[in-house]
């Protein structure tokens, strides 16, 4: 086995093979489940929020906070249910603690959706890896493939612990009221998820365009939690990548490969 560390690239030598044909049909099978999920959740009719968005204002990203609605009248509610709050949070909440909640759900949902993507694409048929290199390597379901970076690269932790912890310090100081008699404020000009990187200048420009998106992204956010909750239950239980539960790949994977054993 050779080990080249370079920008936490590590090859190793090709234990498994796939054919070519097999790649490419699951490979384009994989887009089209991935643009599946991303728009699964659209909503096909929007509830209206015109009645609590100030067109043109950049306040709030032109949300103006209404009691009398569900939510405060914050976007995310769509047919056929539009108000589903099982479980009665959205009832009992305050406008702070609504804030919190749909700042916390934001926030889940993109690192859901993330995630989503990250099963999908590193494991078996594509496998791939854009951290290091694997070649054909199986290493097997996704929720393993952080015991192989333990074993190779350990200081790659203390680098992503430092990553997390500078995006969480960013997102408190743009978001979040500094702390004093109370704690877990969220700031009266802040709309929750709304934390300024646009890198590609997607935000659109007026409310209503904004509260459309902010819905969209919502239910991907929920479908993707969802479906990322699903992906661990099923590997924890039989130990096997998605598509190869699915059937729709050979096993290949050789568990005692692994540098940690279960």
């Amino acid at each position: 086995m050779e080990r080249k560390i370079p920008f936490l690239l590590i090859k190793y030598k090709s234990r498994t093979s796939t054919t070519t044909t097999i790649m490419t049909k699951f490979t384009t099978l994989a887009t089209l489940i991935t643009i599946s999920t991303a728009t699964a959740f659209a909503p096909a009719t929007q509830q209206r929020t015109t009645s609590t968005l100030r067109a043109g204002s950049n306040d709030l990203n032109g949300w103006v906070p209404d009691e009398s609605k569900f939510a405060y009248g914050l976007p995310g509610s769509i047919d056929p249910i539009k108000d589903f709050d099982p479980f009665g949070f959205a009832e009992r909440a305050d406008l702070g603690e609504m804030k919190r909640f749909r700042e916390s759900e934001t926030t889940h949902g993109r690192v859901a959706m993330l995630a989503l993507v990250g099963f999908l694409v590193t494991e078996a048929p594509l496998k791939f890896h854009p951290l290091f290199d694997m070649g054909k390597n199986d290493i097997g379901p996704a929720i393993r493939h952080l015991d192989e970076v333990r074993a190779v690269a350990p200081y790659f932790f203390e680098i992503l612990a430092v990553s997390i912890g500078l995006a969480e310090v960013y997102r408190s100081l743009k978001g979040w009221e500094t702390p004093g008699d109370t704690l877990d404020v969220l700031k009266e000009d802040y709309f929750p998820g709304d934390i300024g990187f646009d890198p590609l200048g997607l935000k659109p420009d007026n409310a209503e365009d904004f509260a459309t998106m902010s819905t969209k992204e919502l239910n991907n956010g929920r479908l993707a939690m969802l479906a990322v909750a699903g992906f661990i239950v099923q590997e924890l239980i039989n130990g096997k990548e998605i598509f190869v539960s699915a059937g729709l790949v050979p096993d290949t994977f050789d568990p005692s490969s692994l540098p940690v054993q279960f």
